[in-house]
């Protein structure tokens, strides 16, 4: 049964291998990490009355929310059947999810978060309350965010087309900074303390 829903998923545009399908994922990846970013905080607000959540990088993005949704739509068409479209908007998030959270405890040795004391959880990296939810808010993101998202996006191509190879050196010198800040964090948390003698 899981074979014959995944044989319905097909690669929506073999166009993003050129120039203007690498600008185009810039832009979808900037807009849907920084709303990553605006929404983890706020529900950190609503549940810790703090707005500002510890971030991997310095900017006000989180990359999870940027791959998750570029994923997506890019794999979901308007004629995709609703069960794969189920399927993709539960399975994607939470392998995404997963390999984030394995990927930055075993290179930093940290979580940035965990779902240790929720039911049904895997190592603390995802559970299945959290995966629900992923699948109503990529539902919603495929069926009313994106396509105004797409829109603004036709609206500003022509002026994005100059500033997104910027913007993807900003990413990549963020990343490079952010790992540095954590490695070094993590080298002077591992430091024996030598006591005064």
């Amino acid at each position: 049964m899981i074979i014959n829903l995944l044989n319905g998923i097909e690669f929506q545009n073999p166009n993003i291998f050129n120039l203007q399908g690498a600008a185009t994922i810039v832009f979808y990846f900037t807009v849907y990490s920084w709303f990553g970013w605006l929404l983890e905080n706020s529900y950190n607000f609503f549940t810790k009355r703090e707005f500002f959540k510890p971030n991997f990088l310095f900017g006000p993005f989180k990359p999870m929310y940027g791959f998750t949704p570029v994923l997506l739509v890019y794999l979901i068409s308007p004629e995709t059947n609703w069960p794969v479209v189920i399927l993709l908007c539960f399975m994607i998030p939470t392998i995404v999810e997963y390999l984030t959270g394995a990927l930055l405890q075993k290179l930093f040795n940290r979580q940035w978060w965990d779902y240790s004391d929720s039911p049904m959880q895997l190592h603390g990296h995802i559970c299945l309350p959290f995966s629900a939810c992923w699948v109503f808010l990529s539902l919603i993101c495929i069926k009313w965010i994106h396509p105004a998202v797409a829109s603004f996006y036709g609206a500003i191509e022509p002026y994005w087309a100059w500033v997104w190879s910027a913007v993807g050196l900003y990413f990549l010198a963020d990343l490079v900074l952010a790992i540095r800040k954590h490695t070094l964090q993590d080298l002077i948390t591992d430091e024996p303390t030598n006591p005064i003698q």
